[in-house]
């Protein structure tokens, strides 16, 4: 299945908290969007990885995806190595995006950038004719997306850009982040209080989107930062 954007992710959720407003925008106007999640998250303090996986899907059909599958890699061990690179590659392959969003370049937790420094050089990698691999028995082609760009997440960092969201596209985005009932807060759970598992964080997470959608005159929006300079073509374009 061909995508038009793809979202990567070292854990189940990034992409929720992080950029799935911008997802969903897309969705909305009749694209493809899907996610590869690297983990299992099976490190979290709560819930479990078959919880998690359920709260996945949960959130893919919320979000309108088209795909979303996880890639089995060990949580907090997973390695920028040949082995770890050439299934991000096969993955890039399958879904053949335009547009990829990757993990923050550095974040609190060390998977983010491990996770984002992976996807980028698989990225370049899988436009190389001379590395195979191959889905279901059947030898891939090369594809490289047009464009990388990085959502920002735990460690706040000036934004390249923001992706004006819609009021619609960021209630989809918080349904999808609450279907991780087991990660967030829960006044009911007797599980341990955890980093993103108070009430202050979902509210960290409501005041950035509002921030950055103020910043351009937006209802909500989410900001990206990028690696590579990006061109413009029409200066009446930019907002």
């Amino acid at each position: 299945m061909k995508l038009d954007i793809l979202a990567m992710a070292a854990h189940p959720d990034d992409v929720e908290l992080a950029c799935a407003a911008t997802l969903h925008k897309y969705v909305m106007a009749g694209k493809k969007a899907g996610i590869v999640d690297f983990t299992r998250g099976e490190l979290g303090t709560r819930g479990t990885p078959e919880i998690r996986e359920q709260e996945a899907q949960a959130s893919a059909e919320i979000l309108g995806l088209s795909a979303r599958e996880n890639l089995g890699f060990r949580d907090g061990f997973f390695k920028n190595d040949e082995a770890h690179q050439l299934e991000v590659i096969r993955a890039i392959r399958k879904y053949r995006p335009e547009i990829l969003l990757a993990n923050a370049t550095a974040d609190r937790h060390p998977d983010h950038g491990r996770a984002s420094v992976l996807t980028k050089e698989s990225v370049f990698l899988a436009g190389l004719k001379n590395i195979e691999t191959e889905e279901q028995g059947v030898k891939q082609s090369p594809w490289r997306p047009k464009a990388v760009y990085y959502y920002i997440q735990s460690i706040p960092q000036n934004p390249d850009f923001i992706v004006a969201v819609p009021e619609e596209a960021w209630q989809v985005k918080m349904k999808a982040v609450r279907a991780f009932k087991s990660q967030f807060f829960d006044p009911n759970s007797d599980e341990p209080d955890t980093y993103i598992s108070s009430p202050k964080f979902m509210e960290m997470i409501e005041s950035r989107g509002i921030h950055y959608g103020h910043e351009i005159g937006a209802q909500y929006g989410e900001g990206f930062t990028v690696e590579r300079t990006i061109g413009v073509k029409d200066l009446f374009a930019l907002s």
